[in-house]
């Protein structure tokens, strides 16, 4: 193993060498597109899900296999397993050999939805009354419902039943989005449009022990929302997704404006306050009850995702009496224009070992200088960090989606000192589809990658779906940065 020591210092000089991308494919003819740039990391292999514009990568082990569950954005392609042109659904992979992805199914979205953009999957010998041997799959419908499929036999999943049917706003709007499914509990944390409530985004908690006999357990959100409200409505476009680590739950409201962050206790949470007659009510008081700590952050930055780390030693601090082991939260604020038409976007880094005082201490970007990515096309800046939080890179290393900016991979085992450490931008390809931006009155519109989300699994491999119809890319790191998530 690599002396820790040794490992940071030449880590330290590749990253003042590498002040500008690694350019190493050239772009397709005509001048469209780019080619790959990548800065401690390889591509191991790549598949190009159908040309569907992807959201979220889901690695899940079965048996033996490793297969990917990719939800993806609305849109319809041809499905060359059927030869059918489906609506944009959920992709199952093989990428048991990461370097030769097979591709085993498409699930359309039913009912007349468009897109699939979420996935969750519980193995059922993990839920309390799942059945052995089975696999569950759990995912949104696209703005109409959430649904539950078995893909234990992941190349003919079977579709089991619908949670639970999307609600409206005053105002009309629907929303289905990202979920969080507890599979040692059976807990569900969807994120829905419920009727009457004031934001298009409510938490809507069901127990999901049995995946035959859906429970619901409640509706949530910062008071204010609730239907019977008046004034200015909190949190934005409401919860855009919560993150559940032992008793918390860490809910990130407002994605890319009018955001918040917000610190819960579960089992509050789940229970109510056990003293009133109406312990999971929509009151402000039945509202407020599991709220541990909580954030408001300025009108042009929101919360996509918190994702905790704590128990964090913080090394420098070893020779302090108190706090030298902290808790943090990492905060994503979400780009959503495309050729910079908006406020820079960026990742903040929380102490919350106070919870009730959560406070920023440190942000990490990606300097647009560093690849003209303004003018790129497409969206710059920070999209969500990967979801897992088991090794090799849980506490070391975080892995963000930066849009035309590709994958980020970032140091964080001192999160007062966040730095990158890698970085992968796949190339673009005839299938990525262009991007377009009006300013002063002009149009311009340019082809480049827009990595959407990313995930990594315990294999060390971290995987790229893309915005922009360029499909999936798998990739390893290298060199002093594939050191660290083994030191």
């Amino acid at each position: 193993m690599a002396n820790r020591s040794s490992v940071h210092t030449s880590l330290v000089a590749g990253l003042v060498a590498a002040t500008a991308a690694l350019a190493l494919g050239q772009p397709p003819a005509g001048g469209a597109g780019h080619g790959e740039e990548r800065f401690n990391t390889r591509l191991v292999g790549l598949h190009d899900l159908q040309g569907r514009s992807a959201y979220q990568p889901l690695p899940v082990r079965q048996g033996d296999r490793r297969i990917l569950y990719v939800g993806h954005h609305a849109g319809e392609a041809l499905n060359p397993l059927t030869g059918a042109v489906e609506p944009n659904g959920t992709s199952v992979v093989d990428v048991t050999a990461p370097d030769a992805p097979v591709y085993l199914a498409h699930i359309p979205p039913t009912g007349g939805a468009r897109g699939a953009q979420m996935v969750q999957v519980c193995e059922g010998d993990r839920l309390p009354d799942g059945q052995a041997g089975r696999f569950y799959l759990l995912r949104s419908n696209g703005n109409r419902s959430h649904e539950l499929w078995d893909v234990s036999e992941p190349a003919r999943p079977a579709f089991l039943r619908t949670v639970v049917e999307t609600g409206r706003t005053p105002a009309g709007a629907q929303h289905r989005h990202k979920n969080w499914w507890e599979c040692d509990t059976g807990v569900a944390h969807l994120v829905g449009t419920v009727d009457g409530w004031r934001a298009p985004r409510v938490l809507q908690i069901f127990d999901l022990a049995d995946p035959a006999a859906p429970r619901h357990v409640r509706d949530f959100s910062l008071p204010g929302v609730q239907p019977d409200a008046a004034g200015p409505v909190p949190g934005g476009s409401g919860i855009h997704e919560a993150v559940v680590l032992g008793n918390r739950v860490y809910l990130a409201y407002g994605t890319s404006a009018e955001g918040a962050v917000q610190i819960l206790d579960r089992e509050k949470l789940l229970r109510g306050d056990p003293d009133v007659a109406a312990p999971l009510a929509s009151s402000p008081e039945a509202l407020a009850y599991p709220e541990v700590g909580r954030l408001n952050l300025p009108s042009f930055w929101g919360g996509h995702t918190a994702m905790p780390l704590l128990d964090v030693a913080i090394p420098d601090y070893a020779g302090n009496r108190d706090h030298a082991t902290r808790d943090f939260l990492f905060v994503v604020s979400e780009s959503v224009a495309n050729a910079c038409q908006e406020t820079r976007h960026v990742t903040l880094m929380l102490d919350i070992t106070d919870e009730a005082h959560p406070l920023p201490i440190a942000t990490f970007q990606v300097p647009e200088s560093s690849g003209g990515f303004c003018t790129r096309g497409g969206r710059f800046g920070p999209h969500a960090p990967q979801w897992s939080m088991e090794p090799p890179f849980y506490g070391k290393l975080m892995v963000v989606s930066w849009f035309n900016a590709g994958a980020r991979v970032i140091d964080i085992r001192d999160p007062f000192q966040l730095r990158e450490v890698a970085y992968y931008i796949p190339a673009t390809t005839e299938g990525t589809a262009e991007r377009c931006a009006t300013i002063d009155g002009v149009e311009t519109c340019g082809v480049a990658i827009q990595t959407n989300n990313v995930e990594v699994d315990d294999r060390g491999l971290i995987y790229l779906v893309d915005r922009a119809n360029t499909g999936l890319h798998i990739v390893e790191l290298t060199g002093p940065a594939a050191a660290l998530i083994y030191d």
